[in-house]
């Protein structure tokens, strides 16, 4: 068959994130009937429909839905190529796109990124934070280089690699009932109000569970969306909150909180690095997954 261009990729990738002909058509400064054309030429080549149709709309169909997944990854690789093109240019020598959850962004990413970037200069890295989950889907749909995230998220085709380690404890007000303990057990503190991290965490999910095999109930009194939020409520008394240790030993006593050890192997989180595929990467992109790799053990666990 003829292979599809470029422009129909970014046309077919339109008009399944618009979900009409019509909208992906005004999007892309063309008419509908070149979008619907070029789209029918493709189907009529590989002999199956790529798009249902409908009075709503237009949705994939499974060969649609491959075909949108490899687009993307396409796309992204022109822009990417386009980019690093014209970075050579002006003496950058490479970009790194790195998605990775808050934990790793607050406890030690930026500070293991800034030491790469200083020892190399021309390669410009850009961060972006998600949840866990997002990462990995982020990172096998071609959207980043690297993922920084949690083991337990379904990581699929992606490759992994161990990387760091965090260790969740109880934050608490000086004057709580809970302060002083040296260690206890998660259950123990099913009695008292918490503060969530954004709703969609993953370590929530992994709490309510946790709480539900124990008999209890995981209690919110409210999610906040970064752990300066989380310790602002612990001081003002609203509830207690769960969180690494490593995240509060910068901030704990701005704040007058402490820390109460949880006595629970999952206590110990460890946090992997993902590509799609090592041997594929980019040389920058390459050079800081070597660097990432070759300071790990620099963090104190």
């Amino acid at each position: 068959m003829t292979p599809i261009d470029q422009t129909t990729l970014r046309l077919f990738i339109a008009v399944c994130e618009e979900g009409t002909i019509a909208r992906a058509a005004s999007r892309e400064a063309i008419t509908a009937s070149a979008v619907s054309k070029r789209i029918a030429d493709v189907e009529a080549a590989i002999g199956t429909p790529l798009l249902v149709r409908s009075q709503r709309g237009v949705a994939p169909t499974p060969a649609g839905s491959a075909l949108l997944e490899r687009a993307r990854a396409i796309m992204l690789s022109y822009e990417r190529l386009s980019a690093e093109l014209g970075e050579y240019a002006q003496g950058i020598r490479g970009h790194v796109k790195v998605l990775a959850n808050v934990s790793s962004l607050i406890e030690f990413l930026p500070a293991a990124v800034a030491a790469f970037m200083n020892l190399h200069p021309q390669v410009r890295v850009d961060l972006e934070e998600r949840v866990s989950g997002e990462v990995a889907r982020g990172v096998e749909e071609g959207v980043a280089d690297l993922g920084v995230c949690r083991d337990f998220v379904g990581t699929g085709r992606l490759e992994t690699i161990r990387y760091r380690a965090d260790h969740l404890v109880v934050a608490v007000r000086r004057d709580h009932p809970l302060a002083g303990r040296g260690k206890m057990a998660f259950e123990e503190t099913l009695g008292f109000d918490h503060i969530g991290l954004s709703s969609n965490a993953s370590v929530n999910a992994l709490m309510d569970r946790i709480a539900s095999e124990r008999g209890g109930v995981l209690r919110y009194r409210a999610h906040v969306s970064n752990f300066d939020a989380a310790c602002r409520m612990i001081e003002a008394g609203i509830g207690i909150a769960i969180l690494p240790l490593e995240a509060l030993a910068r901030v704990r006593h701005v704040y007058g909180l402490e820390t109460v050890l949880l006595d629970a192997h999952w206590a110990r989180r460890q946090f992997i690095l993902c590509v799609r595929e090592r041997a594929a990467l980019s040389l920058p992109a390459a050079r800081l997954l070597e660097h990432l790799l070759a300071t790990r053990d620099s963090a104190p666990d």
